[in-house]
Order: structure tokens, then C-alpha cells, then sequence
């Protein structure tokens, strides 16, 4: 493993599948009633949020606490970025106090390389713009291997064909899930209307191999698992659809597109979710659904990437 993670362009199948290896073990420290491993003693991890999250840097918050890292928060509200300082200014600040590794999100695309490029510390994309989401491509992965795997060991995604639904536009999820999944094996079918069908998508399509849809009702028979993505509203000017209603008719996991799943078909989600628009309530609570599933798998993914990079192979030190 390289020594940032930017990007599902940065791990190897092969990398994938020693960060699953080692999930599965830090998995087990969930259940234990001391949740502590001395791995990242001396380790300093700053979570650096520019954008609002919740699961994202709580879990790597915890995964860095459980590792035994000193691990400091700072949101964008908080900093000298609210301010006025620039993004260059404020990173340097920080790895001039000599951190070892930057969890960053940030509404920029681009702009966990480019911190990259600025300090020696390891970065870990936590989600840049409408670009990739590396961390959780891998634990939606993960998620579905231990779904498809029996006795404990994790299963295979070769063949299986995951459907995922919704506003690709501005999804960094999409990106980064469609370069993860086609990586392991996986037959990949997104599905969008045309307003939120990505510019572009049909040469990299092509490229990687994936299928493209307007059509829900025609793709969903055929999944062996279906991956919901949130409409962002938040970073829509203009109307992409005429209404709520209408979307969720064409697009949504409703209570009638439930049915026609088998029940052994998982649904993922990975929030946060907007019930009753792109998922229904009874999808989001079904037995088959891996929401919180995915929760917890991205604690143990998220523990597995902060030791790679820091105290693993992939460590600098």
C-alpha cells in the first residue's frame, strides 16, 4: 500500500484483499469489553473536516482512539479557515506540529492530492468534492464479502452483479464504489435518470467495464445486491427532476421494488439516508439490509487503513 490513500487507483486487488485480512481481525475488537490495541501508540491523527459528516469521522475518530493514536478533531467551522486562511496555510499549520497523518474531507475535488503534495504526514481522502470516497468504496466492499461469505470467511465478489441507484452526478461514493468493485471481479450496473447520469460515463464505462441505465425496474431483477445512493441536494442548483414524488416512482427502493428482491438480496445504503425519497422505510429495516452493517464494517476497514499506513508495510517510519 502506498503511503496516502487519495484514491481506489491506489490500492491493488491484492492490497484490497491484506486490508480485508486484517478488517476481519480489528472486527473482532468490537466485541471485545476492552476495545484497545497498543498498534499506534505515539501516532498522532488529525481528522480535518471542511464538510459535515457523521459516520465518516466518527469512525476514524474511534478507529485511530481503538489503534491507541492520539486522534484530534477539527472541522472547517472551527479553524482559521472560517477566517479566511487558505487550505495550504491551515495544513501546514497543523503538520508543522508534527502529525503523522491527515484524515481530510473537503468540498474541492482535487484537494486531497493536492495535500499530498504539501506535507510529509500520510493523507487518507475522507471524501473530496464529487471525486472519490476511497474509505467507504472499501468498506461497502468488505460489507458485501462478509454478506457473501460463509462460516466467517469472507466471500468473493467475482461475477456478482451489484446494482447502484441514484444521483451519480455528485455521488464521490459512485466513483469510487464502481473503481473498487469492477477491481474485485464484481459486474457492475449504475442506474440514474438522465439529469443525474454523469457527462462522460459512457467511454469510462466502457474503460472499466461497468453498465449503464435509465431503467430501474428492467436492471433490479438481475442484482445480487443494490446499493442506494442519496439524492445531494445540497449541491443542486436547478431542478434535475420535476419532483420528489417523481423520483421516488422512477428511482426509489419503494415497498413494491422490495418485492421483486429476493430476500437474500442486500441492500446497502451509504447514508445518510433520505427515507422516502431514493430508499423506503421498509427497505431501509428489512432483514436483508446492510446499513448498519456497514457502519460497523467501516470501523474495522477504517482501523485497517490508519494501521497499514502507519504501522504496517505501508508505514513511512
Amino acid at each position: 500500500m502506498r503511503k496516502h490513500l487519495l484514491s481506489i487507483d491506489d490500492v491493488s486487488a491484492d492490497d484490497i484483499a491484506t486490508l480485508f485480512e486484517t478488517a476481519a481481525e480489528m472486527h473482532d475488537v468490537q466485541r471485545r469489553q476492552v476495545k484497545k490495541l497498543p498498534a499506534l501508540r505515539g501516532r498522532t491523527v488529525i481528522n480535518l473536516f471542511f464538510e459535515d459528516s457523521t459516520r465518516t469521522r466518527s469512525s476514524f475518530e474511534i478507529a485511530g482512539k481503538w489503534l491507541s493514536a492520539d486522534t484530534i478533531n477539527i472541522t472547517g467551522k472551527g479553524s482559521s479557515a472560517s477566517k479566511g486562511e487558505s487550505l495550504r496555510d491551515t495544513v501546514l499549520t497543523i503538520a508543522a506540529m508534527g502529525v503523522d497523518a491527515l484524515v481530510m474531507r473537503h468540498a474541492a475535488s482535487g484537494s486531497a492530492l493536492q495535500v499530498s503534495q504539501w506535507v510529509d504526514a500520510a493523507v487518507v481522502n475522507a471524501g473530496d468534492g464529487t471525486h472519490e470516497h476511497p474509505s467507504q468504496a472499501l468498506l461497502d466492499a468488505y460489507t458485501l464479502q462478509r454478506r457473501f461469505g460463509t462460516e466467517g470467511r469472507l466471500g468473493s465478489l467475482e461475477g456478482r452483479h451489484v446494482v447502484l441507484v441514484g444521483d451519480l452526478t455528485h455521488s464521490r461514493v459512485f466513483r469510487s464504489n464502481v473503481l473498487c468493485l469492477t477491481k474485485l471481479g464484481a459486474r457492475v450496473s449504475v442506474v440514474a435518470p438522465p439529469t443525474l447520469m454523469p457527462s462522460g460515463v459512457e467511454p469510462w464505462s466502457k474503460e472499466l467495464g461497468f453498465a449503464t441505465s435509465y431503467d430501474l425496474d428492467e436492471v433490479l431483477p438481475t442484482a445480487d445486491a443494490v446499493m442506494m445512493l442519496r439524492v445531494q441536494r445540497e449541491r443542486m442548483s436547478g431542478g434535475y427532476f420535476p419532483s420528489a414524488r417523481e423520483y421516488t416512482v422512477g428511482y426509489g427502493l419503494t415497498r413494491e421494488r422490495l418485492a421483486t428482491l429476493g430476500p437474500d438480496v442486500p441492500i446497502c445504503h451509504p447514508g445518510p439516508m433520505n427515507r422516502g425519497l431514493e430508499i423506503a422505510a421498509d427497505a431501509a429495516d428489512a432483514a436483508q439490509s446492510l446499513v448498519l452493517d456497514q457502519v460497523s464494517a467501516g470501523l474495522a476497514v477504517r482501523m485497517s487503513i490508519l494501521y497499514h499506513l502507519l504501522a504496517g508495510e505501508g508505514s513511512t517510519s
